[in-house]
């Protein structure tokens, strides 16, 4: 990482290769519909993505977890996929379905992609980060966000959530310089947007590529690494000192590729990931993060203290943030979050 100043909030301390007992930790979807003061705001809004697109509501649900928690890190409330709405596609939620698009056909709809109005569709997520940065505690660190290229192209060939990827993937074999342009018209998208939101107060960014687990061992450089690489390159040139997270959920032993390859100054490891190799392989080039599983914080009790314990243990003599293996599910009790943060807080 370039450094500009050296960071003094623990989080970014962290990602800056300092090793810091108890960790920083927050979760991903620490702001969600476990928390009723996260559905009330929602009912507000309305749908999810006038909850996204709507700058006083989503500062409030940012915010929400920390007031509660005091959690070492906010991550901007938004969605992976208000991208391709910004660029054109149709994009909704429907209740119990999930994301639905309007799905890329051809190579046409890919020239159609509009890049030159997406700040003006995006314009009210950067008021959000702003809002956010004007409302955060000294010591806590924004993060901002977005899908990574994979990730968001599946969702724009499929036309939503795919159990085995059948579009994305023939495209991906059949059809590759076709594919690569929606590739590398979604680096160029994505890397413009956060840079964006770092310009309106992101001081570290995360890129969430959540189906790269998917992917053959042989095509995850190209789709995977590739595009992470070149995200993360262009962000510290054009802004250092601005730490980039990489999660490339279930990447199995290719997670040591990607944090040799990417240059990303922290890496998110899925709950599949055994903390002990994680130690040996990723940390000695980057900060690590995780790696919880979502479902032990249902549960709570002895078997989340004693994985608390065992990743804790594996990790923290090294730079480590501690967060979950994925995100927070809805069923999941405020009270075992606030019982893993004091775990987390106390010393070994």
């Amino acid at each position: 990482m370039t450094e500009t100043t050296k960071p003094t909030k623990p989080f970014l301390r962290v990602l800056a290769g300092e090793t810091v007992s108890p960790p920083p930790m927050w979760l991903m979807r620490q702001a969600g519909r476990y928390l009723p003061e996260y559905r009330e705001t929602r009912e507000k809004a309305g749908g999810f993505l006038d909850l996204c697109y709507t700058p006083k509501l989503a500062v409030e649900v940012t915010l929400q977890p920390l007031r509660r928690y005091g959690f070492d890190a906010a991550i901007l409330f938004s969605d992976i996929l208000v991208l391709p709405h910004a660029l054109g596609r149709n994009v909704a939620f429907k209740e119990g379905e999930g994301p639905v698009l309007n799905p890329i056909r051809d190579e046409n709809d890919i020239d159609f992609l509009k890049m030159d109005g997406m700040e003006k569709t995006l314009a009210p997520v950067f008021e959000t980060v702003r809002g956010i940065a004007d409302n955060l505690p000294a010591e806590t660190a924004l993060i901002g966000f977005a899908g990574a290229p994979w990730t968001v192209a599946t969702y724009m060939l499929e036309g939503g959530s795919s159990r085995d990827f059948t579009v994305a993937k023939d495209w991906m074999f059949s059809r590759p310089a076709a594919f690569g342009k929606l590739i590398d018209t979604l680096v160029e998208a994505t890397t413009r947007y956060l840079i964006t939101q770092i310009d309106n107060g992101a001081e570290a960014i995360q890129i969430f590529d959540s189906w790269a687990g998917v992917l053959p061992a042989a095509y995850f450089r190209q789709w995977v690494i590739g595009p992470i690489a070149e995200i993360t390159r262009r962000i510290h040139a054009e802004r250092p000192g601005i730490p980039v997270i990489g999660f490339p959920k279930g990447a199995g032993v290719l997670y040591e590729a990607f944090v040799k390859e990417t240059g990303v100054d922290g890496v998110g490891i899925d709950s599949s990931v055994p903390v002990r190799w994680a130690a040996t392989n990723l940390q000695p080039h980057c900060a690590v993060q995780g790696n919880l599983d979502p479902l032990l914080l249902v549960s709570g009790g002895a078997a989340m203290e004693n994985a608390v314990r065992e990743i804790r243990e594996a990790l923290e003599n090294g730079p480590f943030i501690f967060n979950l293996g994925h995100g927070v599910v809805p069923q999941t009790s405020p009270d075992n979050v606030a019982a893993l943060v004091k775990m987390v807080r106390k010393p070994l």
